[in-house]
């Protein structure tokens, strides 16, 4: 592993809108750099996207950022990131994206050029790999048009380079239904790491050849997986902060291949990235509500540099189309943000500690999300002499601090999570720190035709 050193190593230095190594895009956001920025992610309604539907999906895009720009510069914004998910089809037929971008970047610099205003685009392709079945994550054409739509996306004004990445999906999926984490653990800090290097190596490159920034991935298919069951009562709570704390090991890597940040937004694992390489980060929380509930809705604020709203569908709401309204919402939280910085650093961590301190009695996934714990957890991973050491010491921190605040009684959880918290605690130490034999003995019980070795370097 490349990190063996905290870049923030003290809370005081865990804060929202700022990080040691801030990012400044070509229309000037220094994101990391002393603001916190909204994040507006948006997609549309329910819709076939055909060659008929093209014209009104390419004014439908173009109706969400000019909206949302003209509400912005009413609302006194300082900037606004507008991260462009490519839906299936979008990614499938790279054509249909490229275009897409092209419209959003036009609309975005003639509001620069007029009127000073700074946004950006940041161009998330859809992952496609995962829908050949076992999935094929480095050979095929799916990789293919995903890559072409990296390349021609970002020439196309795409600025920000990012991906919900997928790979030890196909593993994770039964794993967690099951509340199986050795085999999660496999899925990510195995499975996951390798395709990681692979893929990263590659979006770095075409970064590098088209002048954008390599932003970062998001274990979203995992943690938030994890956390929308957890919520709705179908996996323990305490399973999804842990396999929360095994994402951050194999998001690491896109850092270690040559990403920047801004991470992307759906990856709560950003608090720990920020603790561990500096970067800055966005994170989702109650503004989010429209794409899915969670019990972290004011602690991911805590070391937002972005505050995104997850993704909101092109509707109309009584006070406008949702994205506007979700754009205002983004607005409001980030402004207060701001006020805070401006007071100074004391408002803000005073700020800072009534987002956390509104959320870490509730969830344990909440808990681990503090600065304080994120911090104390990165300190184990980076301890670790493999990436399946530093996830294993990562995991049994989180429990050493879960237990912890169930001993003080600062943390209210059900007796069910208590018990499912040692069997994951005795199945985790049951693990072997070399990497070799854990794949060795996990082989066996893990069914063949879900995955290909050989896609993964196995």
């Amino acid at each position: 592993m490349k990190y063996q050193k905290l870049a923030i190593e003290t809370n005081e230095k865990m804060i929202f809108g700022s990080t040691p190594f801030p990012v400044k895009t070509r229309r000037g956001l220094s994101i990391g750099g002393g603001n916190v920025y909204s994040e507006l992610n948006f997609t549309l309604p329910p819709m076939e996207i055909t060659d008929k539907t093209l014209g009104s999906i390419q004014r439908q895009y173009a109706d969400i950022i000019t909206g949302a720009i003209k509400r912005a510069r009413e609302l006194d914004s300082n900037g606004v990131i507008f991260e462009f998910e490519a839906l299936l089809e979008m990614t499938l037929q790279p054509k249909i994206g490229i275009e897409l971008v092209k419209i959003m970047n036009d609309i975005c610099e003639e509001n620069y050029q007029k009127y000073g205003f700074k946004s950006e685009i940041r161009l998330t392709p859809n992952d496609l790999r995962e829908f050949d079945r076992p999935p094929k994550m480095r050979t095929g054409a799916y990789l293919e048009k995903m890559l072409e739509l990296f390349e021609k996306g970002a020439e196309a004004g795409g600025d920000l380079l990012s991906i919900e990445s997928t790979g030890g999906k196909e593993i994770f999926d039964d794993a967690v239904l099951m509340c199986d984490i050795k085999s999660a653990i496999f899925s990510l800090a195995v499975l996951g790491v390798r395709d990681m290097k692979f893929l990263w190596r590659k979006i770095v490159d075409i970064a590098a050849q088209t002048n954008r920034i390599p932003g970062g991935d998001t274990a979203c298919g995992f943690g938030n997986t994890a956390m929308i069951l957890a919520d709705q009562g179908m996996i323990p709570k305490v399973f999804a902060a842990i396999v929360r704390i095994v994402s951050v090991v194999r998001s690491l890597v896109a850092l270690e291949e040559g990403a920047t940040g801004p991470d992307k937004d759906c990856g709560y694992e950003g608090v720990f990235l920020k603790a561990i390489a500096g970067i800055p980060i966005s994170m989702e929380g109650k503004t989010a509500a429209c794409a899915h509930l969670s019990g972290v809705g004011n602690v991911a604020a805590a070391c937002a540099d972005l505050w995104s709203n997850e993704s909101v569908q092109n509707s109309k709401m009584l006070a406008g189309m949702a994205p506007t309204v979700y754009l205002e919402q983004l607005e409001y939280d980030v402004r207060l943000m701001n006020a805070a910085i401006k007071k100074g650093n004391a408002s803000a961590h005073q700020l800072q500690d009534l987002f956390v301190e509104s959320d870490i009695h509730l969830d344990p996934q909440a808990l681990i999300l503090s600065p304080e714990n994120a911090i104390e957890i990165s300190k184990e991973i980076i301890k670790g002499d493999s990436y399946l050491d530093a996830a294993i010491r990562g995991s049994l921190k989180g429990i050493e601090i879960i237990k912890q605040a169930i001993a003080t009684n600062s943390l209210r959880i059900d007796e069910r999570e208590m018990k499912w918290l040692e069997r994951i605690h005795e199945d985790i130490l049951s693990i072997p720190r070399e990497e070799d034999k854990f794949i060795e003995e996990i082989l066996p019980s893990i069914d063949e035709g879900k995955f290909i070795p050989s896609e993964y370097g196995l």
